[in-house]
């Protein structure tokens, strides 16, 4: 049975494109999934922005010329889930379910000896002698992966949108590392994706930053509300499903807990943003119907500022994997589950882009809107794991 080709882009649909990654350590093989589908269509992303493991996709995708970049998405993936020395082959061919199955022992592994090129324990020399560390695992590994697969000029060239997202230690802000604003660094990517305790806080020009997941784990509102505003096509590629399955195990609550977490405030963020975005919208219609004298009134022209004419289309891909994964699912990194993750995620956007129901006319009174799609393009070959 032939799979049907998705729609071309009609010129008529001429918004701008953006990619958001959010955070989820190894569950963002998903994400390269995704933009492996995208890659090949009609909707090249020109602004990709992440936090976590979506700013290291990220800084793959931004960083290497278009014919390369999933290439280079694969070396990264390949390289961080090589397994251990000491991983024995049959644990690849386990089952996928309970706590001695390749999922937990490859968790297990993740803890007691990291993974190659992103992160390794600390020895216990350090916790010995001298200031005890404040992160239990090193990443100066990870900058050499990043210097090796990632140009940075090309990033700071602005050949494509780039936008990273942490915190500042001492003070607790958020902050965002442009490539629009400034020249970004393997630093900035670091800072973005580093999660304590596990990891050490990233300095940048005299100050301290962690993962930004620790506020928000979804950039949408950075790429929704910088002025000036684009219309725009935003896929935004979220890790922690909100909906799944009553647990049966304190395991599968720990997983389903951690799911709800994460995902409901990406929800409040997606639904108040489309909210805003809506007001937005209805407020700048409102403005050309009156007249000049309530124009010129201070309520008038204070509620005028927030009016604006752009209109959004964000899509929504979900990674719903058909079978619990384990509450340890983020820091478990065998190669079969990377494999199945990606899989899913191109998927999904495959799904997405064939279906593409952002090219229904716009209804007026919305100034946002939101497609929900993940279940579209599942099938028995995307989901091995």
């Amino acid at each position: 049975m032939n799979t049907p080709a998705a729609p071309p882009r009609p010129a008529s649909y001429d918004k701008n494109v953006a990619l958001v990654l959010q955070g989820g350590g190894a569950l963002g093989s998903y994400q390269a999934g995704v933009y492996e589908a995208l890659s090949t269509s009609d909707y090249l992303p020109d602004w990709i922005a992440g936090i976590s493991i979506g700013a290291l996709n990220a800084a793959i995708i931004a960083g290497n010329a278009p014919e390369r970049r999933v290439d280079r998405l694969r070396q990264f993936w390949d390289g961080i889930t090589a397994p251990p020395l000491c991983w024995p082959p049959w644990l690849d061919d386990a089952p996928g379910t309970g706590w001695g199955d390749h999922r937990q022992a490859a968790a297990a592994a993740a803890l007691l000896f990291g993974q190659p090129g992103f992160f390794l324990p600390r020895p216990p020399a350090e916790w010995l002698f001298g200031t005890a560390p404040t992160s239990l695992y090193d990443t100066t590994a990870l900058k050499g992966t990043l210097e090796a697969l990632v140009d940075f000029d090309r990033i700071n060239a602005r050949e494509i949108r780039f936008s990273v997202g942490a915190v500042n230690v001492r003070t607790g802000d958020f902050a965002y590392f442009d490539n629009a604003e400034i020249a970004i660094r393997p630093e900035h990517v670091m800072a973005s994706s580093a999660l304590p305790p596990g990891f050490p806080a990233i300095e940048i020009d005299g100050e301290h930053y962690w993962d930004g997941g620790l506020v928000s784990n979804t950039p949408l509102q950075y790429v929704l509300t910088y002025v000036p505003r684009r219309s725009r096509l935003i896929f935004q590629v979220d890790l922690f499903p909100a909906r799944g399955p009553l647990p049966t195990t304190l395991i599968d609550a720990y997983e389903r807990e951690k799911d709800i977490r994460y995902s409901s405030r990406t929800r409040v963020t997606t639904d108040t943003l489309r909210q805003v975005h809506d007001v937005r919208h209805n407020i700048n219609t409102l403005w050309d119907k009156l007249p000049e004298a309530l124009r010129a009134t201070p309520a008038a022209q204070f509620l005028y500022a927030f009016g604006c004419v752009t209109t959004m289309d964000i899509v929504e891909l979900i990674d719903r994997p058909r079978e619990i994964q384990g509450y340890a699912k983020d820091y478990e990194f065998s190669r079969r589950t990377m494999e199945a993750r990606w899989a899913r995620g191109r998927a999904d956007a495959e799904a997405a882009l064939r279906a593409s129901p952002w090219l229904a006319p716009m209804p007026p009174e919305l100034g946002a809107r939101t497609f929900e799609l993940a279940e579209a393009g599942r099938t028995a070959a995307a989901d091995p794991a």
